[in-house]
């Protein structure tokens, strides 16, 4: 049955990774270099693949096997209702340990995992300096032995900077088959990818110092030049390492969050950053961190995909805090969990610019609408709120996404959710979920208490987005919903609050050329991911076999020369790319083709949905005293609420009241004090029943 196919999946994919690991671990020691390998090269390194064969064996074939068969287990797993699944890990992988800067929430897996790396870099190092120091030392400089010892101790550093490179890739890789299997989503593990940017590029800084102060001492600083066509051209890294620091420098805190164009286009020189640096490296070592990299442009050329077709927007609402819900139109099929997010490119503000939003709809309640908020604050948002309050009655969309956990358990007696600010809109998400579960009668659904921390009183309208448009009495009636809303900056409600918010509500007229947001393949999309995984990867095998056998190996045959040591990894890129550029294009095709029928119904229906003028109504806390609410599920949503003036949330009274429930589960969203704050709460030990995950969309 299924069951027993997930488990025979799950066990496979965990032995290919010890396997992987062991090799990771074995291929810095004296034994691999000297014992194994030679006895590995005669079967591994054959005409058909050359001086790679090994480490395209060892290193790249088993992660590739795995994102393969990831995608049969997360097929597999997959149910009708996402967030029935068993898997509690995801987002927080654990206990928290500890709460500290620069690293913020550290779990205990996360520290364990974390500890482990290190030693596997300290173990890595030690080994490369004893084969240097104590087996062969290369002196070809005729240096002296001190300096030829130094000289290693650099090179040494820059292959442990390489084992950065074979993970560095995953945590961006948003629709990652590799990530959901330990329970983490690309927004989540964000902070890996820095980790492990940091620790690369601080590696590679220290290798490239070494170098030009041994070439300095060794009277060759012209060596920062050369280009060797049968060994390790100088140049490569040289530029490498130029465009390694600019992006580097610009990925610090102060650029990401203060100055982010300049982070964001600075950081789109990966590419020219990847193709110098695997020159310098050479075709061998770039088949050690190959899986995270073809991974990475599979995922970003299906992105490009799904974002040449224009998305639909329904329509807008301008909340009274000056915020915007942007409803689009979606195919039934689109499945997301609560807390997902949704990129958003508008060629009007930016031709380059996309920003991720957070999803508010919920996909078994709304079928055919997706909506996510964004709050009006930097250019970007303040240009599209500019466009947004205009004349105009169209405005042409991108999206890729949705993006986010492959499950989300709720099951719990009591349900804590703690917001500052906007952070409260993945939990517009959780909260219709609930919705959703309860109208199953068996299903047990937690008590909640929403606790939102907000500047200025007209940040309240957030609250109105909490229950669908549609939404009946009888859909919320088993729902215990409670809320505590603290409006930080204000003393007392003012007075002009009941008549100048209006909550205006803005439609779009259908064009031409608007689709339903769709998975990009399609129904069953994570499926056929992996038939262009598997497909673009054994393509691209088969045809460096080719080229290897019939173009490079007559040449160091015939010729009695080396090929040139650049062009091999340039071929090993190349065909990377067409291969992928094949395999994605031609399944998207395919699966386009085979959808084309839903995709006309879909379109008809888009086209035929009536244009409606704008409205304005006031929102649920800014009618005026005398009038009643007309919508009873809003009326209830108010009469929830109990708004504190002038005062923060006094967090840790509000959790350890909860003691009294076996089971609390505790999510944050909000400023990173804040997230720090109630993870020091719940790692305290003092309240052991609190399950602690922060949500986090800044880094």
């Amino acid at each position: 049955n299924m069951g027993d196919m997930r488990n025979l999946l799950k066990m496979s994919m965990v032995a290919v990774f010890v396997g992987w690991m062991f090799i990771w671990v074995m291929i810095s020691t004296n034994l691999f270099k000297n014992k194994w390998t030679p006895k590995m090269t005669k079967y591994f390194n054959t005409t058909y693949f050359g001086p790679q064969g090994i480490n395209l064996v060892l290193l790249t074939v088993p992660m590739m096997f795995i994102a393969v068969l990831s995608c049969l287990y997360l097929h597999i797993q997959k149910k009708p209702t996402q967030t029935q699944s068993k898997s509690k890990i995801k987002g927080r992988m654990g206990r928290v340990m500890m709460v500290m800067n620069p690293l913020g929430i550290v779990t205990v897996t996360e520290f364990t995992f974390s500890l482990l790396f290190v030693a596997l870099l300290t173990w890595a190092l030690g080994n490369y300096l004893y084969l240097s120091y104590h087996v062969s030392l290369h002196n070809h400089d005729n240096a002296k032995i001190w300096q030829a010892k130094f000289r290693a101790f650099g090179l040494r550093i820059g292959y442990v900077g390489h084992y950065c490179w074979a993970f560095l890739f995953f945590p961006v890789t948003r629709a990652s088959t590799i990530l959901p299997l330990v329970g983490l989503t690309s927004e989540s593990s964000i902070k890996y990818h820095i980790w492990l940017g940091h620790i690369s590029n601080f590696l590679f800084l220290a290798h490239t110092v070494i170098f030009l102060i041994y070439w300095a001492m060794t009277n060759q600083l012209m060596e920062t030049f050369a280009w060797n066509p049968t060994y390790v051209p100088n140049l490569a890294g040289t530029i490498a390492m130029v465009i390694g620091i600019v992006m580097w420098v610009t990925s610090f805190p102060y650029y990401r969050r203060k100055k982010f164009e300049i982070f964001f286009y600075t950081h789109h020189l990966y590419g020219l950053y990847i193709i110098f640096y695997m020159i310098h490296v050479g075709d061998s070592w770039f088949c050690m961190i190959l899986p995270n990299m073809f991974l990475f442009f599979i995922d970003r050329y299906l992105r490009f995909l799904q974002s040449t077709k224009r998305s639909r927007l329904v329509s807008a609402r301008i909340l009274p805090s000056d915020n915007l819900e942007l409803t689009f139109s979606k195919t039934p099929g689109l499945q997301y969990t609560p807390t997902s997010i949704l990129f958003l490119h508008v060629p009007s503000i930016s031709k380059l610019q996309w920003h991720p939003f957070t999803i508010t709809s919920n996909s078994n309640l709304e079928k055919d609408k997706l909506s996510v908020v964004i709050r009006r604050q930097g250019t970007w948002t303040q240009k599209l709120y500019t466009h947004l309050s205009s004349s105009i009655d169209s405005l042409e969309v991108s999206t890729e996404g949705p993006y986010g956990p492959n499950s989300l358990d709720l099951r719990h007696d009591s349900l804590i959710l703690v917001s500052g600010g906007s952070g409260v809109t993945p939990f517009i998400s959780v909260i219709r979920e609930l919705i959703f579960q309860a109208q199953n009668q068996s299903t047990k659904i937690p008590d909640v208490l929403l606790v939102c921390a907000f500047k200025y009183y007209h940040d309240l309208a957030f609250l109105d987005l909490i229950f669908p448009p549609d939404i009946s009495v009888s859909d919320i009636s088993r729902l215990n919903l409670r809320i505590e809303a603290y409006i930080t900056q204000e003393n007392k409600k003012p007075e002009a609050a009941d008549d100048t918010r209006l909550l205006q509500t803005k439609w779009f007229k259908p064009q031409p050329l608007d689709s339903p947001i769709s998975p990009v393949l399609g129904p069953n999309n994570i499926l056929w991911l992996g038939v262009v995984i598997l497909s673009s990867f054994v393509m691209f095998l088969l045809l460096i076999a080719i080229v290897t056998r019939y173009y490079i190996y007559p040449v160091d045959r015939n010729t009695g020369k080396i090929y040139n040591f650049s062009y091999r990894v340039l071929w090993d890129m190349f065909l990377g790319c067409v291969c992928i550029f094949i395999s994605s294009s031609a399944v998207f095709l395919w699966r386009k083709k085979v959808n084309k029928e839903g995709d006309k119904e879909s379109k008809k229906q888009v086209q035929s949905v009536d244009f409606q003028t704008p409205t304005s109504s006031p929102g649920s806390w800014f009618c005026s005293h005398e009038r009643e609410l007309e919508s009873v599920p809003y009326q209830s949503i108010v009469q929830a609420t109990s708004v504190h003036f002038g005062s923060k949330p006094n967090l840790k009274k509000i959790l350890f009241e909860a003691e009294g429930s076996e089971d609390v589960g505790v999510m944050v969203c909000g400023p990173r004090k804040m997230r720090h704050e109630v993870a020091r709460i719940c790692s305290s030990g003092l309240a052991k029943n609190l399950h602690f995950e922060a949500i986090s969309f800044n880094w």
